[in-house]
């Protein structure tokens, strides 16, 4: 498909809507039924991915997500061979994958939030589901999909916090650690990330989130966007002031669960299988049905 070069607009967000939209009709195809689909590898190129291993892995995130909607992987990721030119005129096989809308939108919202592509990648793939309709969704999930579900909109929400952070001047890994373990001591009852992997039975180097169930899950969800909101909402550029906001948050997050009667977060118990092993299988299941 032939496409003309064009040029980036600046200064003027409507107008950057509009081309981001453009690129993505661009690489729309359709089939013998026309019905529209698009292309794995040129979407990966559209939405800024550098490495196609990096993509892949967003398009794992975004089967699994499919799979929790209730629709069938192998419809809306289906795998297709794409020859390219290479050497002297030659042309290899590579692999590649038919997207239909759907997997496109699931693709968007699995990835890094923080790309400008990914985010107009959002709006335009939308598709009209009700926030009552996911709410229903997520409560037919068993107690496994709920966290998948929760972890992959964390992983997102995380991202988001880290941009709110490095606005606030936390510009090192270990500054960084230091505001989130603030959070933790105030949701935890002043217990750092470290502390709860111990009290918990989680191994050195494990992301303690993996090894949370449904409840500590949304517990710390709302942890994490309240404290991104309240640093972007209020313009904080101040490190100190940045901890001092996560810690105050995890505390208030803490003190409405002590006020409902819930568990405190510290005493739920770990699940026997972690977030990563959930998603291999599910994985495996899918790709195996593919197959």
């Amino acid at each position: 498909m032939n496409r003309k070069a064009v040029n980036l607009p600046r200064n003027n967000n409507i107008e950057l809507e509009k081309w981001q939209a453009k690129k993505f009709e661009d690489i729309k195809h359709f089939d013998e039924n026309r019905s529209e689909y698009w292309l794995a590898r040129e979407l990966q190129s559209v939405l800024g991915y550098a490495q196609w291993r990096r993509f892949c892995d967003t398009i794992d995130r975004a089967m699994v997500s499919c799979k929790l909607n209730e629709q069938e992987p192998e419809y809306h990721f289906a795998d297709v061979g794409k020859l390219i030119e290479h050497g002297k005129g030659g042309k290899r096989d590579v692999g590649d994958i038919r997207l239909t809308r759907f997997a496109c939108y699931l693709i968007v919202m699995n990835g890094d939030p923080r790309k400008e592509a990914i985010a107009h990648g959002q709006m335009y793939f939308a598709v009209k589901t009700r926030q009552q309709e996911v709410q229903e969704l997520y409560n037919r999930l068993d107690e496994d999909g709920k966290r998948l579900f929760l972890r992959s909109d964390i992983k997102q929400k995380n991202m988001l916090l880290y941009e709110a952070a490095k606005k606030a001047g936390i510009q090192t890994i270990y500054e960084y650690a230091a505001f989130t373990d603030k959070g933790y001591m105030g949701l935890y009852g002043g217990l750092k990330a470290k502390d709860i992997a111990k009290r918990k039975g989680i191994g050195k180097n494990k992301e303690i989130l993996d090894y949370m169930g449904s409840v500590e899950l949304a517990a710390n969800l709302f942890r994490i966007t309240q404290t991104e909101d309240a640093l972007t909402k209020n313009s904080v550029t101040n490190k100190v002031t940045a901890g001092e906001t996560h810690y105050k948050i995890g505390k208030e997050v803490r003190s409405a669960i002590k006020r409902i009667g819930g568990t405190m977060p510290e005493n739920l118990p770990t699940p026997k299988k972690s977030i990563p092993q959930l998603q291999s299988e599910q994985l495996k299941m899918i790709k195996g049905k593919k197959k």
